[in-house]
């Protein structure tokens, strides 16, 4: 069981006192999990012989837009059918940064099914043979009907939400194969995929949901989930250009932005290549990104290529054979951590509630993956439950990183966030516990980082 300290210590704000550090702790073996810790850390004048991380101000990279998992048909509908208590309760604790909540700030959805969904569909199938030009047929409710439902109750608790989408394929009719697996966009059904897209952007604003920004394409290499569609970088480049980014225009959307790419690491000539396309580039805000594959210092090559362009961390999975403490560590260290210090703005964990056997998903789908959520007879949270809290609770959107040592001895990251406030992420990977110095405005403050474990520092810039 996880030490348990006393709860109101847990709910206290962070401290006006500017050489004040409050504290939040997760360990490896689980004795802490996002645990506020009771002892608060002090700035002074004094000198020490520690190693440490300067954090500095003045020196300010880039603005997050937020931090957050997938709303995937599979989390929204065993979120979707709890009891109305405790459903609310939760929807609160991770929406909302006050209290224990841990203040979830961006989402990302599919559209239509992801492998996470209960079934295979889209917001257009028609039967074998049959095609749709017009979309007469679209229909926002064709599968996945706890998604819209949930994220209402979503954004009335927190209005400021951004939401994200991606498809994983469009509709068989319009692919090669006719099949939802693998297969290619028939070339004739550009233009119509295009208007399906904004149909769907569309219909979610109808029913108040506004989409901030769309991928077209999840994971555009990958020929073999269920569902899944191959595009290639000049097929994806000559779609936006010529369709999509058009069709955004003509439609007044011109509000939601477009990123190319989202998927590995490993392939960082395709979004190059999508945006050394120029009339492609100028419809697009930036490329999205995955960690299957590849090493995250990919993601700073492309932003020197291209620094007007975002970049997001779209995904990453927890399977279920991991374990907790190696995964904690990898996440902490590569997806947040990693991908900040290489110039993410935004950074999503995978699937937000499984249930305990890992679904649902589609037959072909990805039958591994472990929720943030688990929920069964009770609900249990799981290791990027506790990733994402260390940073969305305290970097909330238009937090801006700044600067902060590297150091091998100990990966992190500092952010000054709206309100004022200071946060640093560190991770020791290490199997000592390890004592260190935090620099700042010429004082400094002796912390104390368990093996392996991770904390968020938090003070007032002064």
């Amino acid at each position: 069981m996880p030490e348990q300290i006393d709860s109101y210590a847990l709910l206290l704000p962070v401290s006006k006192d500017p050489y004040s550090l409050a504290v939040w702790l997760t360990t490896a073996d689980q004795r802490f999990l996002f645990q506020r810790q009771p002892d608060k850390l002090r700035f002074t004048g004094h000198d020490n012989d520690f190693p440490a991380i300067t954090v500095d101000a003045e020196r300010k990279y880039q603005v997050m837009d937020g931090f957050g998992f997938s709303l995937t048909g599979g989390s929204a509908m065993l979120i979707g059918r709890l009891p109305d208590a405790d459903r609310n309760a939760l929807l609160r604790e991770l929406f909302l940064p006050d209290g224990d909540g841990i203040g979830i700030s961006f989402l990302r959805l599919s559209i239509g099914a992801s492998d996470l969904s209960e079934r295979c569909f889209s917001y257009n199938d028609r039967p074998t043979g049959q095609s749709d030009y017009e979309l007469i047929h679209f229909d926002i409710e064709a599968g996945d009907a706890e998604v819209i439902p949930l994220l209402q109750q979503i954004v009335a608790i927190n209005p400021e939400l951004k939401i994200i989408a991606t498809a994983w394929s469009a509709p068989s009719w319009m692919k090669t194969n006719q099949n939802s697996v693998g297969g290619k966009l028939r070339p004739d059904c550009y233009a119509v995929y295009a208007d399906y897209l904004v149909k769907y952007l569309k219909a979610m604003r109808e029913r108040g949901l506004t989409v901030h920004a769309i991928t077209p394409q999840n994971e555009p290499l990958n020929h073999k989930n269920q569902p899944s569609m191959v595009m290639e970088a000049d097929e994806q480049a000559e779609f936006i250009k010529n369709h999509l980014g058009p069709a955004l225009l003509e439609a007044g959307l011109v509000d939601v932005e477009l990123f190319c790419w989202d998927h590995n690491c490993d392939v960082k000539e395709y979004p190059l290549a999508v945006f050394a396309d120029a009339e492609a580039r100028r419809y697009l805000s930036g490329s999205a990104w995955h960690l299957y594959g590849g090493d995250i210092s990919v993601l700073s090559e492309v932003y020197q290529a291209y620094p007007e362009m975002k970049l997001y961390f779209t995904e990453q999975w927890v399977g279920s054979d991991g374990q907790f403490g190696g995964d904690l560590m990898w996440h902490m260290k590569h997806v947040l951590i990693g991908s900040i210090r290489n110039w993410s703005r935004a950074v999503f964990e995978w699937n937000l509630a499984a249930d305990p056997f890992c679904r649902p998903h589609t037959p072909g789908g990805e039958a591994r993956c472990v929720g943030a959520l688990t929920i069964g007879e009770k609900i249990a949270r799981n290791v990027a439950y506790y990733v994402i809290a260390h940073a969305a609770k305290f970097v909330r959107p238009g937090s801006v990183r700044i600067y902060s040592d590297q150091h091998t001895f100990l990966s992190n990251v500092a952010f000054v966030t709206p309100a004022g406030d200071i946060v640093l992420i560190a991770l020791n990977e290490e199997a000592e516990s390890r004592s260190f110095s935090i620099r700042f405005q010429g004082q400094s403050a002796v912390a104390t980082l368990p093996a392996n474990a991770a904390a968020t520092y938090v003070w007032q810039a002064g």
